[in-house]
């Protein structure tokens, strides 16, 4: 069957019956009620007609991924849903912008992927909820923390230089107006006192006389 007949996504609610019966048949060693509760990190593949074909995890700790629980309903599709699958985590690793993915599942298609075996350095970067699972680790790394640290750290200098930037373009303008607001009261003032005064000499003419008289004098 084409891969273009079958769907991965998110496992659902109504996935719960089947993807339950698929991970008794695989006897993981894992009570179901972990199924239940993650329910929402699981993928699922389904054909045409809404049947669930197979399953895996994707479990995020401290944005890193751990793809595990891989199960089909026949293995002899395994070769055809691994991919969609594959396409479907580094999605989401993408989406949630994880540094690494790591898995213990043992199929040779996770090595051509590019998942390779952790060396003691790699293993000190594996989180702690996960220190305490035997066996061998396949890693792949995705992102450089040092680098995104880095961008994050830039990201955040120029936010504050903006800031700064806006707060001194911010006091610069209410300078601008208590300025011109200055201005305008004196204008306004003077335009008063103006007014006051040829009111008062239109009303009493003599004063006009005696102000001109005192400035010859």
């Amino acid at each position: 069957m084409n891969s273009a007949n079958y769907l991965v996504r998110r496992a659902t609610v109504d996935d719960l019956p089947a993807l339950t019966a698929l991970w008794r048949a695989m006897r993981f060693p894992v009570p179901e009620l972990e199924l239940e509760k993650r329910l929402t990190e699981f993928q699922v593949a389904m054909d045409a007609d809404g049947h669930l074909l197979g399953g895996v995890r994707l479990e995020m700790v401290e944005r890193q991924g751990h793809i595990k629980y891989e199960a089909f309903i026949d293995f002899a599709l395994a070769d055809q849903l691994r991919p969609l699958f594959w396409e479907r985590i580094q999605n989401l690793a993408a989406n949630h912008g994880l540094f690494r993915l790591w898995t213990q599942e043992d199929a040779p298609f996770w090595k051509r992927s590019g998942l390779k075996v952790a060396d003691a350095e790699t293993l000190q970067k594996l989180p702690a909820a996960w220190n305490a699972m035997p066996g061998e680790w396949l890693v792949l790394q995705l992102r450089d923390e040092a680098a995104m640290q880095a961008i994050a750290m830039e990201k955040e200098f120029a936010a504050l230089m903006q800031l700064e930037k806006d707060q001194t373009q911010k006091a610069l303008d209410q300078a601008r107006m208590l300025k011109f607001a200055a201005t305008l009261l004196a204008i306004m003032l003077a335009v008063f006192v103006a007014v006051m005064v040829l009111y008062a000499f239109r009303r009493d003419p003599a004063l006009l006389q005696e102000f001109s008289g005192g400035w010859r004098k």
